[in-house]
């Protein structure tokens, strides 16, 4: 009986080491999911004041006033525009 015993033992040792290893490593990993959960949610909240930003950095005014101010830019007179018509590209068969 005892020759059985210890076999039974070192495998139940073994599987006792297994289960807590893999739980150790469950929650590693649990841990670094939720930093990347926390991480994502700081990228989301800088991705929405970056596109903030640019939708102020690209209004109509304000790249007008600079074209006018910084750059001299003035909008040309009607005699001066002409507009070309919009063709579809022709197709090779």
């Amino acid at each position: 009986m005892m020759r059985l015993s210890l076999p039974l033992l070192a495998i139940l040792i073994g599987c006792a080491l297994a289960l807590v290893t893999s739980q150790h490593k469950a929650r590693k990993l649990y841990v670094e999911l939720q930093r990347e959960h926390e991480l994502a949610k700081q990228l989301d909240v800088e991705w929405g004041q970056l596109q903030l930003e640019q939708s102020t950095w690209a209004m109509h005014g304000r790249v007008e006033k600079i074209a006018t101010e910084k750059l001299n830019m003035r909008v040309p007179p009607s005699s001066r525009i002409q507009r070309v018509p919009a063709t579809a590209p022709e197709v090779k068969p």
